[in-house]
Order: C-alpha cells, then structure tokens, then sequence
C-alpha cells in the first residue's frame, strides 16, 4: 500500500473532513471509495470509446446504460 500526499485548501479538507463523518468513514476510507468511483468511470469510458471506434454501438449503448445505473445507484 502507498502513501500519498495532496495538498487542498484548507475549506476543502473541511468539507471532505465532514462528508466522511456523515457517512461514517474515516477520510482515509472515503477518499479509497471515492477513487474507485473515479477509476471506475474512466474504465467505463475507455471501454466505450474503444468499442465505439471499433463501430459497436448496441455494445456501447449497453455500456451506458449500466454507467447510468451505477451513477444513479
């Protein structure tokens, strides 16, 4: 496992200090889920401009149609 160091402004850490504690999460914990959101996105957009350059579009429109669902779930 890795460290890493980001620098915010102090309002932000505020903010993300307070959304973890709403949520029960320590903000450690919230920013690992919240990485995942974002990895998981930007796989689903990889996979689907890969599979729209290769002129799938039912296969890409089921892509976000489940990006969709994620996002609203």
């Amino acid at each position: 496992m890795s460290t890493l160091t980001i620098r915010l402004p102090d309002s932000t850490t505020q903010r993300l200090k307070s959304l973890a504690k709403s949520r029960g999460l320590s903000v450690n914990k919230l920013m690992e889920e919240l990485s995942a959101q974002a990895l998981a996105s930007f796989d689903a957009e990889t996979r689907f401009r890969a599979m729209a350059s290769r002129g799938d579009p039912d296969a890409a429109l089921k892509i976000l149609d489940r990006l969709d669902a994620q996002r609203a779930g």
